[in-house]
């Protein structure tokens, strides 16, 4: 069975290999083949980090309560930025400040939940409750394929925190 945790860095992984991909595309065709796939994939990875981990965490974890509302607060940044890119011309220099903002925000999400957010839950979760999680994101994944269904809408963080305490 796979570990959830496991599952979130695999998913790390491809974003930073999506960023690196936009580093070599060449023309606005190619630009928009690699970003409509990665910006679908951060608003899906949000959502089910939301759905599945974070609610764990926040009981779960030392600094639970704050590492999550952080957590939610940098996925509707990085929401926001994907919104924004959508609204300017593929290659534009305002398409290309959205993106940039993304990767920026994604980059210091990723940094802040590999560091401290993963290994916190690591050390609180049972093995059984990771699996069972790893599960439920394979399915998560399966049920919204191409983000059927996902609102992509950005959350209060401390509301958040307070629903799923």
């Amino acid at each position: 069975m796979d570990d959830i945790t496991a599952l979130i860095l695999d998913d790390h992984a491809a974003f930073r290999r999506g960023f690196a991909r936009l580093d070599d595309a060449r023309d606005p065709a190619e630009l928009l083949a690699v970003w409509a796939a990665l910006a679908l994939h951060l608003d899906i990875h949000a959502e089910a980090e939301e759905a599945i981990l974070y609610p764990h965490l926040v009981k779960h974890g030392d600094d639970g309560a704050e590492e999550t509302e952080d957590a939610i607060g940098d996925h509707n940044k990085i929401r926001d930025a994907v919104a924004e890119s959508k609204l300017h011309e593929v290659g534009s220099d305002a398409w290309w400040a959205a993106v940039w903002r993304a990767r920026r925000e994604n980059s210091e999400h990723l940094a802040e939940e590999e560091d401290e957010a993963l290994p916190d839950f690591r050390r609180h979760a049972s093995v059984e409750l990771r699996a069972e999680l790893g599960q439920r994101w394979l399915t998560f994944y399966g049920e919204h394929k191409n983000g059927r269904n996902l609102p992509f809408r950005d959350k209060d963080p401390e509301k958040y925190v307070q629903d799923h305490r």
